[in-house]
């Protein structure tokens, strides 16, 4: 069995600098503050905040959209990879972003729901603001 969350948050950033802060190595890992390696191409591997994430793009739209294979290494290796769907809207002073995140192991999503406010959220919100 498993379990599935939906984050959102406003950033004070377009879509599009979201999108490309989120694929690109040296900003997410400013972004965040911890070490990641991305990428802008479909299939594309990515790991994130040390190795701790891990994952494939699976579909890129520009600016819009981008939908990840993903794990991190508290699941088992009998654990699917779960999906990480990003999607990005225009509002006043920047951007929503509709984070919803699937196929997660029993037990883990709510961890999980607090990681994504915690550690990539907040720290956007103050990345953009600079």
């Amino acid at each position: 069995m498993t379990e599935q969350i939906k984050v959102t948050a406003s950033i004070p950033a377009s879509p599009k600098q979201i999108y490309d802060a989120w694929l690109n190595s040296k900003a997410h890992t400013k972004m965040t503050g911890s070490k990641a390696t991305v990428t802008s191409k479909p299939g594309g591997k990515f790991t994130a905040w040390d190795n701790y994430i891990t994952g494939k793009n699976l579909e890129l739209i520009p600016g819009k959209r981008i939908l990840q294979s993903w794990r991190t290494t508290e699941f088992s290796k009998t654990d699917l990879d779960s999906h990480l769907l990003l999607k990005f809207e225009p509002v006043k002073g920047g951007a929503k972003i509709i984070l919803v995140h699937t196929e997660i192991p029993e037990g883990q999503s709510a961890g999980y729901k607090k990681g994504w406010k915690d550690f990539y959220f907040k720290p956007m919100k103050t990345y953009f603001q600079q």
